[in-house]
């Protein structure tokens, strides 16, 4: 089998999981018939509850599942949030999870993907976890294993956030080889439809709810080449029936575009991060966090903190000066991740800043009123909701959070207004 691009290219820099917590990997045997022949580690932190949510996180080739515990930050994660991460490690030549033969592209048909569930199902029964809030992610063969994964098993996973990865079936082969050079160069392109066509029949009759996907790859991939990316997005809008229209697009950082679709909010049906200039070096330090808070394993408890970025302009709902004076009108300036820019939803639907010193008020209940500043009372005029159009309307008034006069402007206020569809009504937090 040819994994030699993948050997070469993958430059793995996310930090360590290194951690004071006393908890370590141990190695769980006879999980299962385990037709893959994998091996099981499990990581359970000293913080996880009676009933703790599960993380599978998946290998690149040539690596193992305990180096992918130390060399990756779920294991951090999970003492900060206290789930479980269960850590496959691929148990054959080159250390590559098998996505390409037809039993692993089946329900339960043999294979790695068969021998990973079988981890799952150990962990929930021996771990008391909650089969509700399960997930897996990967790099590189780990993120097409998670592709695989999500196809294989809607039933059992939630959601899943591919770094670097290929649709599910693009590297089906039939010669018994564990290599596909046309899909790892971009060269298969299918239609959504087709796309979403193979995930539906890899179980067939299932007809329960699909789980969400988080896309990343950056745009010099050398190994699992760009065009993949794009293939990705029609395969997994079309499995969870959304638009390829994304509700919502942004820039967080330099170089780094996402895109939302079906919902604007930080756990969208389908969400993709693509990486000006970025090889086959994901995941960096930071991103996976992203997928935890995608997950909803961030400990937030139905809460997303994050900046609040204004579709039309890209720029982020803003406090004028950090100033924690009763009043002051909002705005929207060039994001700077300052606190007077970052803003926590709670449960009690407030939009909160400075650690929730302050709330998101509406001064008034019509077109045009100004929405400012002012000390957290629990009035209507404090509650907001985000809405998949990636519109947030006021509570009360029922108007939408408007950027004045469609303006792109850094300074431009912000206000309530009659909803237009207009992209100055548009918004994604985190």
């Amino acid at each position: 089998m040819a994994i030699s691009p993948l050997i070469a290219a993958f430059g793995l820099t996310g930090a360590s999981a290194t951690t004071a917590s006393a908890a370590s990997l141990t190695e769980v045997t006879n999980f299962g018939s385990n037709p893959g022949n994998l091996r099981m580690y499990v990581y359970k932190p000293d913080s996880a509850p009676a009933r703790p949510a599960v993380l599978v996180a998946v290998h690149y080739c040539t690596g193992t599942g305990p180096t992918f515990y130390s060399n990756t930050e779920f294991a951090r994660l999970a003492d900060q949030y206290g789930f479980v991460v269960v850590y496959p490690d691929a148990n054959v030549s080159g250390q590559c999870f098998d996505v390409s033969s037809p039993q692993a592209l089946k329900h339960d048909g043999g294979s790695d993907p068969t021998s990973i569930a079988q981890m799952v199902r150990y962990t929930l029964q021996n771990m008391n976890a909650d089969a509700n809030r399960v997930y897996v992610t990967g790099a590189s063969s780990g993120a097409m294993t998670t592709n695989v994964l999500l196809g294989d098993y809607p039933d059992l996973f939630k959601a899943g956030a591919a770094f670097m990865g290929v649709p599910f079936g693009c590297f089906a082969t039939s010669d018994g080889s564990g290599w596909n050079t046309d899909c790892a160069t971009g060269k298969i392109t299918k239609t959504p439809q087709e796309w979403g066509d193979l995930v539906r029949g890899a179980y067939p009759g299932y007809t329960g709810p699909r789980p969400r996907m988080q896309l990343w790859h950056g745009t010099e991939d050398e190994a699992l080449y760009y065009a993949n990316f794009g293939e990705e997005i029609k395969q997994w809008t079309n499995v969870l029936g959304v638009s390829q229209t994304p509700v919502f697009t942004d820039s967080p950082q330099s170089g780094w575009t996402r895109t939302r679709y079906g919902s604007a909010g930080t756990q969208a049906p389908v969400e993709a991060n693509s990486f000006q200039g970025v090889g086959h070096s994901l995941p960096a330090s930071g991103m996976a966090a992203r997928a935890i808070a995608f997950f909803g394993l961030d400990g937030s408890g139905g809460t997303t903190t994050g900046p609040i970025r204004a579709a039309g302009s890209g720029k982020c709902l803003d406090v004028p000066g950090s100033s924690q004076t009763n009043g002051t009108q909002t705005q929207i300036w060039d994001c700077n991740s300052g606190a007077n820019q970052t803003w926590t939803r709670t449960s009690a639907k407030q939009l909160t800043v400075y650690g929730g010193a302050k709330c998101l008020d509406a001064a008034g209940t019509a077109a045009g009123a100004k929405v400012v500043l002012w000390d957290c009372n629990g009035g209507t005029n404090q509650q907001w909701n985000l809405n998949s159009n990636g519109t947030i309307t006021g509570v009360q008034s029922g108007l939408c959070l408007d950027v004045t006069g469609a303006s792109t402007a850094s300074g431009a206020t912000v206000g309530l207004w009659d909803c237009n569809g207009g992209s100055n009504q548009q918004w994604g937090l985190g």
